[in-house]
């Protein structure tokens, strides 16, 4: 067996105006985690929250954007890639039900990297997929993760 890490979150939320009001009560709310500059957050907009502020949805795609960028940055650093670039542009899609209930049915990531050897283009676009295998963040989710890679050179 490997080894466990633990990871720890405070989130605070105090009665707004109206709060047994379901359509008006306050969404905001701050996520505290020691050492690091607070997290102001809201439900989505389409949930009544402040559009302004983060939401748990952002905050679950940022981290599977995240956790791939740095697999495939770690995965391409193995191999001797010289990544030059990374940028994606992903989309999640939630689903709500009529009873209110919903979930992540599915993730797109397209990443777009920049290599500085052209001969090797092929090789670092196979390599998302073992990034994807490496991720921490898409091996805890239940729903599937697309990657629409495009891989290039300067």
């Amino acid at each position: 067996m490997g080894f466990k890490h633990f990871f720890k979150a405070k989130a605070y939320w105090s009665k707004g105006e109206k709060s047994e009001n379901i359509k008006t009560y306050s969404r905001n709310h701050t996520v505290i985690i020691e050492g690091k500059p607070v997290l102001n957050m809201s439900a989505a907009k389409a949930f009544k929250g402040d559009a302004a502020l983060y939401n748990p949805e952002d905050m679950l795609l940022s981290s599977l954007v995240s956790c791939h960028m740095m697999s495939y940055l770690y995965v391409c650093a193995q191999t001797g890639i010289e990544v030059l670039s990374y940028a994606d542009d992903a989309i999640a899609t939630l689903v709500v039900e009529s009873d209110g209930s919903g979930r992540f049915t599915g993730v797109t990531l397209n990443p777009k990297v920049i290599i500085a050897n052209t001969e090797r283009i092929d090789e670092a676009l196979e390599l998302h997929k073992k990034a994807n295998k490496l991720c921490f963040i898409a091996n805890s989710c239940n729903f599937p993760i697309e990657h629409n890679p495009i891989c290039e050179t300067e």
